[in-house]
């Protein structure tokens, strides 16, 4: 069995279990978070989320949004789609026989999830390497571990090409494999980066429409024209394709804000948003 180690404990959330704990139960109660603690009374079918992955101190309240609202589901499976930041390894990667250790414990890969879904697109290869340095992904698991006390397995999917012809065959294979399966899709995205913060509103409010009505080749149009600096546009766009397939009909904002909102330093934000599918 691999195993992933944490590349970002300490830095983007803390490496203590008991800091750890104390620090997502504040983002779930802030201001910008849903102001209670999970499990949520929501009974809505929720196939899919997006959600941000900076530090927690900026962006966890905002994901805390996404964790709440499908917190009261019991998946077996969570695919976690998130872009590959440091570019190493291959294009699209998953990987098998491995688990991702994080402060709270460690989480088991699908395996034969991964090997289905190497088997239902060539473009998603098996390869931990690929995964071994990257935030984008980690930061989802604790958020995951706080919100679901039952035993859950993880597809984690990395991607370096994030082009709209590989965005929407990663969708459709994970739509493919996600047959009587209880899965829950996670698209890890950033949106606009170091803008001012009302041009940073502005940018991303444009893209997160098209998300919203589940219309890809606009998200692709908007985020070109606009020149929205998402990091994760690929992953936000295989969440939509494989929820779209799996039956959800529209996106819902939970919660915008960008860094500045939540710190008070305008100058230069990130944009993080949460979104739902169903």
């Amino acid at each position: 069995m691999q195993v992933r180690t944490p590349a970002v404990a300490g830095m983007f959330y803390p490496k203590t279990q008991k800091e750890l704990k104390s620090t997502i139960r504040d983002c779930f109660l802030h201001s910008y978070g849903p102001g209670k603690l999970p499990p949520s009374s929501h009974n809505e079918k929720i196939i899919g989320i997006i959600c941000p992955h900076a530090g927690y101190m900026y962006s966890g309240p905002i994901a805390a949004n996404s964790y709440y609202a499908i917190s009261s589901q019991q998946p077996d499976l969570v695919v976690i789609i998130g872009p590959n930041h440091w570019g190493v390894g291959c294009n699209i990667a998953t990987m098998k026989e491995a688990v991702w250790k994080t402060p709270l414990g460690d989480i088991e890969v699908d395996s034969q999830a991964a090997v289905e879904i190497n088997k239902a697109s060539k473009i998603i290869e098996l390869d931990l390497f690929s995964h071994t340095r990257d935030h984008s992904l980690e930061v989802q698991l604790p958020m995951l571990q706080e919100v679901y006390s039952h035993k859950f397995k993880i597809l984690p999917i990395i991607m370096i090409d994030q082009n709209y012809n590989s965005a929407k065959e990663v969708g459709q294979a994970i739509a493919k494999i996600a047959n009587n399966k209880k899965i829950v899709i996670i698209g890890s995205s950033d949106f606009t980066h170091y803008e001012e913060n009302s041009f940073a509103h502005k940018q991303d409010m444009a893209l997160i429409e098209p998300i919203l009505t589940m219309d890809v080749d606009r998200f692709y149009r908007i985020l070109q024209e606009n020149q929205v600096s998402a990091c994760g546009y690929g992953a936000i766009a295989s969440t939509i394709i494989a929820c779209k397939e799996l039956g959800a009909s529209k996106g819902t904002l939970e919660r915008y804000a960008t860094s500045g909102d939540i710190t008070g330093e305008k100058n230069s934000v990130v944009g993080y948003a949460s979104i739902i599918f169903s």
